[in-house]
């Protein structure tokens, strides 16, 4: 059996279009595990895969928060790592919700009822509202226009806009073309279900050496919106392709789940692992080429203190936000009976772009190497949490004499290539105290937590420090 975290495909997009037998995989050569230190320039490390061709692929499937467009994606993503499917019956109780029934939709169009069609759901499916019910009939304008979602704002572009619980029906054009229909009645047809089926996510866990763990969630939702979430669902299986081939202290829980609805459902059925969170990420609209923003979990906790720091050593425009019960899944996972250490990292912030929630979030806006800076950027943020590890000295009475132990040397050989400074060295000693991890000595000598890490590994050869359990 091959394994297919071990693999990467010549084009991911081309992958999914052949027949299963014939998609050859090319093997990959093993992703090295970043040793912190040597290079210290936050955020530079390169994918393991095509992150836009995988956006690209994903773009057509039509998407809700239930539904074949769902398992679809998942099928597809399974070709990269292996994540297991979690089927959720329809009228589960999951907390204060019930699991919604399942949506499916084949078409849906509004035509003159000369048969000219106007407005096709398979043309963009964003002009369908999310979990539309069934009709099959003819309607004056004015009984359409009850129906009819445009942006007067933005008259060329689509609005998405979704019912779940509405049980309605409607659709989504640009205003320029609503303006033009001015016929006294249209044939209006739906070929949709709405029946018991069940709510789909699928859930990757890779286990550590301990009993903790990282939460990395991406919505699955979103039909074709390029960067609210198939960014974040791109770079989170990127991420879980890394971290797969590293050897783990922590372990790495990755969810794909329908927002608000998907990670209530998980929350629900996982309280018992929850005590093991101890760092957890949402990921959502990171492939656009605009300042990173961080929003803070609910109580602080490490997971923003690691973020503010590689955001704060990187090359990179950004700002910090502080947590507001208003957004992604954060919400969910940060709700007061949980209060879980999530944050949730963005590039533009959901609601404050001109394109969010319309048909001009599409391929053009998601960018090839902003995908790939989201990733670098991620990927320091988890090397430094695998590697925030407390210390002490085992004599800390004064300062140890280095050059009988040959460290002058040492560090005058890794500062070239950017390791650490004596200064590094000292500061990791003084610090070593067992009450301050890493990343609290790194933020106090104000340097990258990667040399006071490569300052430690040089202490722990000499016998100088021990690491702490806490």
């Amino acid at each position: 059996m091959i394994d297919r975290t071990s693999i990467s495909w010549e084009s991911p997009a081309d992958a999914h279009r052949l027949p299963l037998a014939d998609r050859t995989p090319r093997l990959a050569e093993a992703r090295r595990p970043t040793v912190i230190g040597e290079d210290m320039r936050l955020g530079r490390e390169s994918p393991p895969i095509d992150l836009h061709n995988l956006v690209r692929t994903l773009f057509p499937i039509p998407r809700s928060i239930t539904g074949a467009g769902v398992r679809t994606t998942l099928d597809i993503l399974r070709e990269y790592v292996p994540v297991s499917i979690e089927n959720v019956p329809s009228g589960t109780c999951v907390l204060d919700w019930d699991v919604p029934p399942e949506w499916n939709v084949r078409g849906a169009t509004i035509c003159t009822l000369d048969g000219r069609v106007l407005v096709d759901f398979k043309t963009n499916n964003l002009h369908l509202v999310g979990y539309s019910r069934p009709v099959h009939d003819v309607v004056s304008r004015d009984e359409l226009a009850r129906h009819v979602h445009t942006l007067p704002d933005q008259p060329d572009l689509i609005p998405y806009r979704t019912g779940y619980f509405s049980r309605d029906w409607g659709f989504c054009l640009t205003h320029n073309l609503w303006l033009t229909m001015n016929d006294d009645s249209y044939r209006v047809d739906i070929d949709s279900d709405l029946q018991s089926g069940s709510l789909t996510y699928g859930e990757l866990f890779l286990p550590g050496q301990v009993d903790e763990e990282v939460l990395i969630s991406a919505h699955i939702c979103h039909p074709s919106l390029a960067n609210d979430n198939l960014s974040g669902i791109a770079v989170a299986t990127a991420l879980a392709i890394r971290q797969s081939k590293q050897q783990r202290r922590l372990g790495y829980r990755f969810l794909f789940i329908p927002a608000t609805i998907g990670a209530i459902t998980w929350l629900a059925r996982n309280e018992m692992l929850l005590p093991r969170i101890k760092h957890g990420l949402v990921l959502t609209c990171i492939g656009d080429p605009g300042p990173f923003h961080y929003k803070q979990s609910r109580k602080g906790a490490e997971i923003d203190r690691a973020v503010a720091h590689v955001l704060r050593h990187s090359d990179h425009e950004h700002a910090i936000l502080a947590f507001n019960p208003y957004g992604y899944d954060e919400r969910q996972f940060c709700s007061p009976s949980f209060d879980l250490p999530v944050g949730c990292l963005m590039r533009a912030v959901h609601g404050t772009f001109p394109e969010y929630h319309t048909s001009a979030d599409d391929l053009s806006f998601v960018e090839p190497e902003a995908l790939n800076q989201s990733f670098a950027l991620l990927a320091a943020v988890l090397d430094l949490l695998e590697n925030n590890v407390t210390y002490a000295r085992t004599d800390g009475r004064g300062e140890p004499q280095l050059g009988r132990r040959g460290l002058y040397r040492s560090i005058a050989g890794q500062k070239d290539a950017g390791g650490p400074s004596e200064l590094d060295l000292l500061w990791l000693l003084n610090l070593a105290d067992g009450k301050h991890d890493l990343l609290e000595m790194a933020d106090r000598a104000n340097v990258p937590v990667s040399r006071l890490h490569a300052a430690a590994t040089l202490a722990l050869r000499a016998d100088l420090v021990r690491p702490v359990t806490t």
